[in-house]
């Protein structure tokens, strides 16, 4: 239309049944368009909805084991690992020490390494093996995205 005075354009929205919505409040002079707002506000809510469902959200996945474990138990919380990882979840693995297990250390950063080397193609250690109290924790994140 042109550049109109606001009194003008807003006079023009009432006769059509719209609304004066602005669109650029720092251009010179100011943009506004002519409009259904309520439509404009119900289509926006519907695309952001519409994006955020597509969207996915990482969460962190936990796999607890001991220092002790048995090489088939290990298998087993390592197949539910790269699940998660082939998910797109991160992994917290905690190993739990019990009693004077606590004086093994190195033990439990043999078990949390012997796991990262069997899913390093798929993930990254995002926290190497800390000791926290009697846990020792790792923190695994995935490296390629999954494809849809």
């Amino acid at each position: 239309m042109g550049i109109v005075p606001f009194f003008d354009a807003l006079r023009m929205a009432e006769e059509k049944g719209f609304d004066l919505v602005e669109v650029a409040p720092q251009a010179r002079p100011v943009v506004c368009k002519i409009m259904d707002y309520g439509r404009y506000k119900y289509e926006q809510s519907k695309r952001d909805k519409e994006s955020r469902k597509k969207q996915h959200v990482v969460s962190l996945k936990e796999v607890k084991m001991r220092p002790n474990i048995e090489d088939h138990d290990f298998d087993v919380k390592a197949k539910n690992a790269i699940r998660f990882l082939q998910d797109g979840d991160k992994v917290k693995v905690t190993l739990m020490f019990r009693g004077r297990e606590i004086v093994h250390p190195h033990l439990g950063q043999q078990i949390l390494r012997k796991l990262a080397e069997q899913v390093q193609d798929m993930a990254t250690v995002e926290r190497h093996p800390k000791l926290e109290g009697r846990n020792m924790i790792m923190i695994l994140a995935p490296t390629a995205q999954k494809q849809e």
